[in-house]
């Protein structure tokens, strides 16, 4: 059966951010403070270890009851059997990847601030779309910015789940939940914290999660 996205916290793992505490410890604080949905991102050419990071983040989502998604790469989400992939702009069509995945999958694409790309992206069977930068972004500086109204518009137009990234805070999350956004991912806004518990509560509470992330702790 597909995973449904869920509204809340996406969080967006990062090789370096994730170092000192060790990958899963980090994604397991994320979790804990009330991240719904992970997304395993490495730009790396060492094969193996993503491979092996992806398996166990797919095994501990699985675990903890949290959505997993494996950024860019389709052919390993098939071998880690995650619940889904993310896709940006130079990666396989949606299309191609429900061939590879499965119905069950659920497929993200980025769309940048392109409610076109968005409208074809849902026409190709996506599971939903992100818009982003939303704010600047330390991460992606350059990013292209995604005004609120690009929001509002898609939430009104598209018949899908949209999640906003780029320099979300939680002082700034709430507009976006406001104009329809199912989800916010976060990098460096949990994970280059110092208390990522912490960090993802303050996020979590943002979607309505107080009670949630009060039963984790």
């Amino acid at each position: 059966m597909k995973a449904s996205l869920p509204a809340g916290l996406y969080v967006i793992t990062d090789s370096g951010l994730c170092a000192s505490a060790g990958l899963l410890a980090a994604v397991s604080a994320a979790i804990d403070g009330g991240a719904v949905i992970v997304q395993y991102r490495d730009k790396s050419g060492d094969a193996q270890r993503r491979r092996d990071e992806a398996a166990a983040l797919v095994g501990l989502c699985a675990e903890r009851g949290v959505v997993s998604i494996i950024n860019d790469d389709v052919g390993l989400a098939v071998e880690t059997d995650a619940d889904g992939v993310h896709l940006g702009g130079d990666d396989a069509n949606p299309a191609e990847a429900r061939t590879r995945l499965g119905n069950d999958a659920l497929i993200g694409v980025s769309c940048y601030d392109s409610l076109a790309l968005a409208r074809t992206a849902k026409a190709a069977g996506c599971d939903y779309v992100a818009f982003g930068s939303a704010y600047p972004s330390p991460t992606k500086p350059g990013a292209v910015h995604a005004p609120l109204d690009v929001y509002r518009r898609a939430a009104a137009e598209l018949d899908v789940p949209i999640v906003a990234i780029g320099g979300i805070t939680p002082a700034n999350a709430v507009p976006l939940v406001e104009a329809g956004c199912r989800a916010v991912a976060v990098i460096s806004g949990v994970f280059g914290t110092d208390d990522i518990h912490a960090a993802a509560r303050a996020y979590a509470v943002c979607f309505g999660h107080q009670a949630d992330a009060d039963r984790l702790e």
